[in-house]
C-alpha cells in the first residue's frame, strides 16, 4: 500500500541522513502540484525519481523498489561503486552466503563492455548483493572459464549466463536476474500478484486448471519444463480454477469451466491476449506457442459474446465482437 511505501521511504531517508548527508529525500503530493506532475510525466503512484547535480531534465526512475534496505542500496549504487570487488574465494563465499540471492560476475579482465553492463545491471537490482572478480584462482574455484554472470540462490548456483561484448544489455540481464526472485512457476494469489508485477517482464503466460484434477501433476510438470527455456522472457503463472478468489482473472480472460485446462499469454504493455491453439498442455505445444509469440507469429485472441437474437429488432442495433466488423464496415 501507499502508506507502507511512504514509511519505508522515510526509513531509508532516516538511515541515509547519518551515512550520506548529501543525499536529500523529499516527497510531493502531485494532486496539488499539476505543473510538476506534467513536467515529470507522472502517471502512476508512487513514483520515485533521483536527481543528480540539480539537473531536472535527466532524472532517473527508481522502479519496483519497495523496502527501505533496497532504497538505501539503490541510492548507494548510484553514488558509489555498484559492485563489490572480490579478490579471494573467501570473499566470494561471504557474499554468496550473505543473503538468499547473490550475483557474481567472473571476468578475464575488469575493463570491457560486459563489465560495464554488469555494473549497470547491479544499479537496477538493489534487492541482492553483486560482486565481481578477475582473479584466476576464484574463477578456477567455481570452474568458470569465460566471462560469466552466475546467480546464486541460498549459496548454490542456479544460473550461468556467458557474457559476450555487445550481446546482452542491462534490461535483459535485469529481467533475467529478477525472475529468480519468483519460482519457476508462480501460483497466482493476492500475495504473489504484487511480486509478479514487480518483475520487469511484460510477457506473462497463464495456465488455468483445477489443481485437484487427475491430470494436474502431468500438466504441471510439462508447464515447468517449458518455463526453464523462457526464463527472463516470459513469466509462467498458474491459476487454480477451483479458487473462487481468482474470479477476476477468469473474467478478464473470459475463461469458463468448460475451457480448462487453458493457456493464455498476456502482454502487459499492449494489453493484448493470445490463446494457445493446441488443446493439450504438452511441453512441445507450450514451447511452440511461446516461441511463436516471441517471434510475433501468435494469433491475437479476440473474445466475443454471442450475437443476441434480437440484435437488430430496435432502431439502435446491438453490436458484439462477432458482428461488429460485418455491420459497421
Amino acid at each position: 500500500s501507499s502508506q507502507n511505501f511512504s514509511e519505508e521511504f522515510a526509513e531509508a531517508a532516516r538511515q541515509l541522513k547519518k551515512e550520506a548527508p548529501r543525499i536529500q529525500f523529499g516527497k510531493i503530493d502531485v494532486t496539488h502540484q499539476h505543473d510538476l506532475r506534467k513536467e515529470f510525466n507522472i502517471r502512476e503512484f508512487p513514483t520515485v525519481k533521483f536527481f543528480v547535480d540539480g539537473r531536472r531534465e535527466d532524472a532517473t526512475d527508481c522502479k519496483g523498489v519497495r523496502r527501505a534496505s533496497a532504497f538505501i542500496t539503490w541510492v548507494k549504487r548510484r553514488t558509489g561503486p555498484s559492485t563489490l570487488l572480490i579478490n579471494s574465494t573467501d570473499q566470494a563465499e561471504a557474499i554468496i552466503h550473505a543473503d538468499d540471492f547473490a550475483v557474481i560476475g567472473f571476468f578475464k579482465e575488469l575493463h570491457n563492455d560486459s563489465v560495464e553492463v554488469f555494473c549497470e545491471t547491479a544499479r537496477d537490482v538493489p534487492e541482492m548483493p553483486f560482486g565481481m572478480t578477475a582473479s584466476e584462482d576464484v574463477c578456477a574455484n567455481y570452474g568458470i572459464q569465460k566471462n560469466t554472470l552466475v546467480v546464486f540462490k541460498k549459496g548454490k548456483p542456479v544460473h550461468n549466463e556467458v557474457l559476450e561484448n555487445g550481446r546482452q544489455n542491462k534490461l535483459d540481464l535485469t529481467r533475467l536476474i529478477k525472475t529468480f526472485t519468483l519460482d519457476l512457476v508462480t501460483e497466482y494469489n493476492l500475495e504473489t500478484s504484487v511480486k509478479i508485477f514487480d518483475v520487469p517482464v511484460e510477457n506473462h503466460i497463464l495456465l488455468f486448471t483445477p489443481t485437484n484434477s487427475d491430470t494436474f501433476s502431468e500438466i504441471y510438470e510439462n508447464y515447468k519444463s517449458a518455463a526453464v527455456e523462457f526464463r527472463g522472457k516470459i513469466i509462467f503463472v498458474l491459476v487454480n480454477t477451483n479458487e473462487t478468489r481468482n474470479g477476476r482473472v477468469f473474467e478478464y480472460f473470459r475463461i469458463r469451466e468448460v475451457d480448462v485446462p487453458a493457456v493464455r499469454i498476456l502482454n502487459l504493455t499492449s494489453d493484448t491476449k493470445y490463446k494457445m491453439p493446441a488443446d493439450e498442455v504438452t511441453v512441445e505445444n507450450l514451447k511452440e506457442f511461446c516461441q511463436n509469440y516471441l517471434n510475433g507469429k501468435a494469433k491475437l485472441h479476440l473474445t466475443s459474446e454471442e450475437i443476441p437474437e434480437d440484435w437488430d429488432k430496435m432502431p439502435v442495433k446491438v453490436l458484439v465482437g462477432k458482428n461488429f466488423n460485418r455491420i459497421v464496415f
